[in-house]
């Protein structure tokens, strides 16, 4: 069983970082740095994505992602999500957690080379109305949706299945408004209300759309190119994200929530992982190695202090 656990635990993190021991050498990056980050230890997207949640939060992103049009002609004409699908999650997620963990010139770094790879990525597509649109991944509409669908995939797969939320949602929104910003987002959320008001209007202006991409980008989500033993695991989080889509997005996915308690199971597939991962990621490892060397230097030179906490002064400046 041991022998299982060890080469299940082997695989999740070579699927999930690109390396078998769970620290891609980008990760190393994160212990260097001269400041606390965009966030930093106590935050809301400390907390969220430092999360098992996070797996499933994941998974809900890129279904939601799909049905807008534009976003999935980039996806279908650029992506190499079938030839290289962990590839592509892998790349993700190092922006996720570099943004999040890193310092600030470092979380720069990273989105500018989001962006610039961004830059190639631009075609034509058929809207909802069947009317041919140019689109490029720098779009303001694009960039929007994506950051709204990936904020409320995230907040509300930790509603569900994570721990305190510091400052609540609104808290995490607004944090993570930051991020947006670094790849361009114009106006990103800052509250609940406002990520709720603008993933309303991109459904109800008409503007999301239920084709043949849509159906086989799910297919391909719903059934992965995993090891067999992790499918079983992986169905159970599908289900679990599924169920936490809003019945109207859900009809524009072709998918129907399971009359299962889906929702208690993932739960308890993600204190599986947990078990096995261990409690906190490498990237918030790192992180705190970090802080921790800035908050030792700060310490030695700080002036001395008196019993009474004053600051004392030297003696010479007394004479």
């Amino acid at each position: 069983m041991s022998r299982f656990a060890d080469s299940w635990r082997s695989h999740l993190l070579t699927t999930l970082s690109g390396s078998g021991d769970g620290r891609p050498s980008w990760v190393n990056q994160m212990e260097e740095g001269t400041d606390r980050g965009f966030f930093g230890p106590g935050s809301a997207s400390w907390a969220v994505h430092g999360g098992m949640a996070t797996m499933v939060a994941g998974i809900r992103a890129l279904l939601m992602q799909t049905l807008h049009p534009g976003a999935m002609a980039g996806v279908h004409d650029w992506s190499r999500y079938h030839e290289d699908p962990l590839g592509r999650l892998s790349g993700t997620i190092q922006w996720l957690v570099t943004v999040t963990f890193a310092d600030t010139d470092l979380a720069v770094r990273e989105s500018g080379r989001v962006a610039h790879f961004h830059d190639r990525v631009a075609g034509t597509y058929l809207d909802a109305r069947e009317r041919e649109r140019p689109y490029a991944a720098g779009d303001p509409e694009l960039l929007s949706w994506v950051h709204v669908v990936f904020t409320d995939a995230f907040l509300e797969s930790h509603k569900l299945w994570g721990g305190p939320l510091p400052g609540g949602p609104d808290g995490y929104v607004r944090e993570w408004a930051k991020a947006g910003e670094l790849v361009g987002v114009q106006t990103p959320p800052r509250s609940a209300a406002q990520l709720h008001s603008q993933l309303e209007a991109f459904r109800t202006s008409g503007t999301l759309k239920s084709d043949d991409r849509v159906a086989e980008a799910v297919r391909f989500i719903r059934n992965p190119p995993l090891r067999p033993s992790m499918l079983p695991f992986y169905r159970i989080m599908f289900a679990g994200a599924v169920a936490s889509i809003p019945r109207e997005y859900r009809d524009l996915l072709g998918l129907g929530r399971s009359r299962l308690p889906v929702v208690w199971a993932t739960g308890a597939v993600l204190g599986l992982v947990r078990t096995l991962l261990g409690p906190s990621s490498s990237s918030e490892n790192a992180a705190r190695v970090r802080i921790a060397r800035i908050e030792a230097a700060e310490r030695a030179s700080a002036p001395p202090t008196s019993r009474d906490g004053s600051v004392e002064q030297d003696a010479k400046q007394l004479d």
